[in-house]
């Protein structure tokens, strides 16, 4: 389902996924992300890192009334401060996504699937 701008010089219709791709490309900006997860797999308790080809895959996008929530899932850096990264990724996301594109962004939620060392 498309997300629907009303303009003065006309409507712009943005597709979720679209949506979706933005969200997890302004997350991988973050220092600390190793990468997306996907949220559907999650085999032995490790989370399979997504490739940035595949950045939709760990992002879902909600529409609340006329708010959008947006679900990341995520694989951060081995000694990083989770909380920090995570908020980092909450205020980027939103920025870009209501700032820029346009949209009113609601909630920004982290899931963090998985802790990797990077060697």
């Amino acid at each position: 389902m498309a997300i629907e701008l009303k303009l003065e010089q006309g409507n712009v219709n943005i597709s979720e996924d679209v949506i979706s791709v933005i969200a997890g490309s302004a997350a991988m900006e973050v220092y600390g992300l190793v990468g997306m997860a996907s949220r559907k797999q999650l085999k032995d308790g490790i989370a399979e890192l997504l490739g940035r080809e595949n950045l939709s895959r760990g992002v879902e996008v909600r529409r609340v009334q006329d708010a959008l929530h947006i679900d990341l899932y995520i694989i951060v850096s081995y000694g990083t401060k989770i909380s920090e990264v995570a908020h980092n990724i909450q205020v980027k996301v939103k920025y870009v996504l209501n700032e820029i594109v346009g949209l009113n962004v609601e909630q920004v939620n982290i899931f963090v699937q998985d802790v990797r060392v990077l060697s």
